[in-house]
């Protein structure tokens, strides 16, 4: 699909601004909304003793909520539901910003290497916080290595794996999206029929695929980082 073809185009007061910035915002205030009805409705929890015949909005977040909590779990353990708010949210923005481009004359802001390369920065800073405040100063003697006459070594190439992460993560979003998004676009330009529906469910699960693998690698290195035996 091509990135000049967007609806935000036609709006002179966005014609000047970056399109994955607009983009992004578009996600960030469409899911704000959704999360303030949901806040709403579950102010009458009564409404919800009885699970309603048919899958509503609250129960689809439930469902995520409920499936990521079981995951963390089982990497975090008890601490899971303190890391639940930070991991659930990148995984439903990055899902949502995937899923945006899928839809013609929008754009995915995960197809533009500045918006992977900063939520993978906010994941290298938070989970390198959480170290220290689990550990404290003692979080740097995994830099080490468990040898003290190999330390200097160790800090070299432990220096270089943890910059290498964020590298990794961002680059890992941005070409699967880039590369599905691609796909789907010359397949949409060269025939309408069918063939568009295929790769259009393909792009459905590579969008939620690459959500899940940013959120379990960002809990991978959270667990890495807190684990006591550090």
């Amino acid at each position: 699909m091509e990135h000049s073809a967007t609806f935000f185009s036609l709006i002179p007061i966005l014609k000047n601004i970056p399109v994955q910035i607009v983009a992004g915002g578009l996600v960030t205030v469409l899911l704000f909304l959704v999360a303030t009805k949901i806040f709403r409705e579950l102010q009458n929890p009564e409404n919800y003793v009885i699970p309603h015949a048919q899958l509503g909005i609250v129960g689809f977040f439930e469902l995520i909520v409920e499936g990521a909590l079981g995951v963390l779990e089982g990497i975090l353990g008890k601490e899971a539901k303190y890391y639940l708010p930070l991991v659930g949210t990148v995984f439903i923005l990055i899902l949502f910003s995937n899923l945006i481009g899928l839809i013609p004359g929008f754009y995915s802001p995960t197809t533009n290497l500045n918006t992977t390369i900063a939520w993978a920065s906010i994941i290298f800073i938070l989970y390198n916080y959480y170290g220290f405040r689990a550990h404290g100063v003692a979080y740097l003697k995994h830099f080490a290595g468990p040898v003290l006459w190999l330390a200097p070594l160790m800090l070299v190439i432990e220096i270089i794996s943890h910059l290498v992460r964020p590298v990794s993560l961002s680059l890992r979003l941005f070409l699967n999206m880039t590369g599905d998004h691609f796909v789907l676009g010359i397949f949409s330009n060269l025939t309408h029929l069918v063939i568009p529906a295929i790769f259009m469910a393909l792009g459905v699960f590579v969008s939620l695929i690459q959500a899940f693998v940013f959120a379990m690698l960002s809990t991978i290195y959270i667990a890495l980082s807190t684990a006591h035996e550090h």
